[in-house]
């Protein structure tokens, strides 16, 4: 998720359901090394770890694990590790205390992680966000903008003024997957909706994400969502009466009146399943990009505002996706970028690779792609 600059080439995805412990299909010329019980599993944290966020979902995930194999790990996590420099020297020190599986997510942690990983062959790498592995280094990732089109349906609905704000932290492809998935959600049930985006720059600065929040409220915008860090946003909807989509977590404890629906992030039955195969020595490398279907993204949570025929439409969408009989970025008529140009033919879905190398923002979105 966290990166300040745009991936330039993506890996070929392999689709693992339920999350399998990645077993060997041939018996290994030696017997695997199972490790001496407890596996010490570490995380690393780009942000503090606070109520809600995508740092709080990931720490459930790390609780979820230790719940669901007592005695068998032993977990650490260390949290506001910066990108570059500071991550290298956090997961070092992980990797040369005895930590047999690391959990990096975040972006800008894959080249420091594939780097540790080099000069400790034996220790299992999760890269979470990333798309380069190595022997010892998977990764994993969700498909975020299929909860963000169903967040959209649920926005177009409850707009009164059709204006909906967004708040970004880099225009890097994951983001403009989320905002042109919103937008072509609250298209579906509002084909006049607009959508209003503000880059901070940044993925973690609560003033500037409640300053950009604020502006966008006093420009016609009485439903925002956001892909950032904190629950800013979130608390400036409560705070001018507005309406909100959570990102991450629930947040209807920031914001019990703003709070529409939540996109929420789940890992911890990836995590679990992991860190079981490095303890049966079943695990090996590979890349998941999960979502809806595999219960990597969920939505609901609905706010007190929200009809009941709004939850039970958006819900059933998301059975939808669930089932493969809808795609965000599959249209029946040709798709526009908000320049004009046609960038999804009718009828086509976008693959795999268009949608990870998304460069454009979709037809009905104000603003433009700037670093």
């Amino acid at each position: 998720m966290y990166k300040n600059l745009a991936a330039t080439a993506v890996a070929a995805c392999l689709f693992f359901p339920a999350f399998p412990s990645f077993s060997q299909t041939a018996p290994a010329p030696t017997p695997p090394t199972v490790p001496t019980l407890p596996l010490k599993v570490g995380f690393v944290y780009v942000t503090p770890v606070t109520d809600a966020g995508w740092v709080r979902q990931h720490e459930e995930g790390r609780k979820a694990m230790e719940a669901a194999l007592p005695g068998r790990v032993s977990t650490t996590y260390v949290e506001n590790v910066a990108e570059g420099p500071d991550a290298e020297r956090v997961i070092r020190d992980l990797a040369a205390t005895g930590h047999r599986l690391i959990f990096t997510p975040s972006f800008g942690y894959m080249e420091p992680t594939l780097k540790v990983a080099q000069a400790f062959p034996d220790v299992k790498f999760e890269s979470i966000t990333g798309y380069k592995t190595a022997p010892n280094v998977a990764t994993a990732n969700a498909r975020y903008y299929e909860g963000r089109y169903l967040a959209g349906i649920a926005a177009g609905r409850m707009t009164k003024t059709g204006v909906a704000g967004y708040v970004a932290g880099f225009p890097i492809p994951e983001v403009l997957q989320g905002i042109n998935a919103f937008a072509l959600g609250m298209r579906s049930v509002n084909p006049k909706a607009t959508v209003k985006v503000v880059w901070l720059n940044a993925w973690f600065d609560p003033p500037r994400e409640r300053d950009a929040a604020m502006t966008l409220f006093n420009q016609d915008v009485d439903v925002i969502a956001f892909h950032t860090a904190s629950t800013a946003v979130m608390a400036a909807a409560q705070e001018r009466g507005k309406m909100a989509v959570a990102y991450h977590s629930d947040m209807r404890k920031v914001a019990p009146d703003a709070q529409i629906v939540a996109v929420t992030h789940q890992w911890g039955a990836y995590d679990t399943a992991r860190a079981r195969a490095v303890l049966d020595g079943s695990w090996k490398s590979g890349n998941v990009w999960g979502g809806v279907k595999e219960g990597m993204v969920r939505v609901g949570d609905f706010g007190p505002k929200v009809p009941q025929a709004v939850q039970r439409e958006v819900l059933a969408r998301q059975q939808d996706i669930a089932k493969g009989r809808l795609q965000p970025f599959a249209a029946q008529r040709a798709v526009r970028d908000n320049t004009g140009r046609e960038v999804t033919a009718a009828g086509h879905a976008l693959t795999d690779a268009e949608i990870l190398h998304m460069n454009w923002l979709v037809e009905g979105v104000q603003g433009k792609l700037t670093h």
